[in-house]
């Protein structure tokens, strides 16, 4: 994927729904189900729009078969299946669902459609892995582990679909997030929400985008991690380091985050992260990077996959299996 896709979607206006709760608390299980309601409405719509808008044709004209389109609907249709579902659990709980919100998505072609989509459903993929721990019914959480492998097999295949393509698989491990910084990548798509949607227990931090001039970002890259505008990055210890965290699912691999002349911040990728990931600026030089100690971000990035770091990692894995 071009990094300037990945930087157009970062740089969207936050204009985020009005009904978030401020208030720190423990999402129920029903936060957490409209929550996943409130992302399988923004891509059951993103898919809908976008079929509705490039036709076979041109997806013919982009370099894609029929087959590939016929795919896509299906992953469509798979979406607004997800709405559906999520809705009448909701309910059947006597819950409130979410409705679909009036959405603004940075496309203008078959391939920055595409492009957009295998962000959307790499961050559905981290969404839903981030959001498993938190739910406590069994039947609630196998529904949703159910959704996250289908949404797993979508990025999957529109990586390897992308021009030029992407690794399917490019780590052994999913990287996962919390509903913040899910809904920091989010909100800059949803333009406002109907006013009777149940308030959500998530906050926005400040955008972060990231950029390089050294194409394609790989393992050693430097990057280039800058906020909105006018927004400066305020850390928890004013004054001290701050620190760019690389999300994994064995906790947050830090390095330093040096200031540069444009106000940003330059970071280098470190060994062990690859394809779609995420990074946060903090002021914290640990491997536990919680919600409270987020300066900023998490920024996307797509890390060239390296066959032979993965290469060494299957080795390294299956000997400490063996013992």
């Amino acid at each position: 994927m071009q990094l300037s896709s990945l930087v157009s979607l970062a740089a969207l206006a936050a204009a985020a729904p009005t009904h978030v709760k401020q208030a720190r608390q423990a999402p129920t299980d029903a936060d957490i189900l409209n929550y996943a309601l409130t992302l399988e409405h923004l891509e059951d719509t993103f898919y809908r729009q976008g079929l509705a808008n490039f036709t076979e044709q041109h997806f013919a004209e982009a370099g894609y078969n029929s087959t590939f389109y016929n795919n896509l609907k299906t992953v469509s249709m798979d979406e607004s299946t997800h709405v559906s579902f999520l809705t009448q659990a909701l309910t059947a709980a006597g819950a409130t669902p979410v409705a679909e919100c009036t959405y603004s998505f940075p496309v203008t072609d078959v391939h920055s459609f595409l492009a957009t989509a295998s962000v959307l459903e790499g961050v559905g993929v981290s969404a839903y892995l981030g959001a498993a721990a938190s739910i406590l019914s069994k039947t609630y959480l196998t529904a949703a582990a159910s959704i996250l492998t289908v949404e797993s097999r979508h990025s999957a295949y529109i990586r390897a679909n992308l021009q030029p393509p992407e690794s399917p698989f490019p780590q052994p491990f999913d990287d996962p997030l919390s509903l913040n910084q899910v809904y920091t990548l989010a909100s800059p798509f949803i333009a406002s929400c109907p006013e009777t949607n149940p308030t959500l227990p998530v906050k926005a931090f400040p955008m972060l985008t990231a950029s390089s001039t050294d194409m394609p970002i790989k393992q050693g890259s430097t990057v280039t991690l800058a906020t909105q505008p006018g927004v400066n990055v305020v850390t928890q210890s004013p004054g001290m380091p701050v620190y760019g965290a690389f999300i994994t699912v064995t906790g947050a691999v830090t390095v330093a985050a040096t200031e540069n002349a444009m106000g940003g911040f330059d970071v280098v990728v470190p060994a062990g992260v690859n394809g779609q990931s995420y990074v946060v600026l903090t002021g914290c030089n640990t491997t536990m990077v919680t919600d409270d100690v987020v300066a900023a971000g998490p920024a996307v990035l797509e890390v060239n996959f390296s066959l032979l770091e993965s290469f060494w990692n299957i080795v390294l894995t299956n000997c400490c299996l063996d013992r």
